[in-house]
């Protein structure tokens, strides 16, 4: 199983292209994604990369954690498992 990458820190004017470009280079991306608001549209300021290879994914880590991207130091690291949330109720006690 792949490794998925977190990226976190990112600039709000984000978009999949740019995180492709500076993904890219460090192997074939089967999935990139930017997180945004499911109102306004706008970036959360973080997304999530995954690459055919595990050599790529930590060769990502290693070589892009830290780095710059238009004037904010980005994280990048292993993604978490996903954690299983209780299921949301809207009800008002009827």
């Amino acid at each position: 199983m792949a490794i998925r990458l977190y990226v976190g820190n990112l600039p709000y004017s984000v978009t999949k292209a740019r995180m492709e470009e500076i993904f890219s280079p460090f192997g074939t991306l089967t999935e990139c994604t930017v997180i945004s608001d499911k109102f306004s549209g706008r970036s959360k300021g973080f997304g999530f990369v995954e690459y055919e290879s595990d050599d790529s994914a930590r060769q990502a880590i290693e070589k892009l954690n830290g780095s710059d991207m238009d004037g904010r130091a980005i994280v990048v690291n292993e993604a978490r498992p996903k954690e299983e949330r209780p299921e949301r109720s809207f009800s008002r006690g009827r």
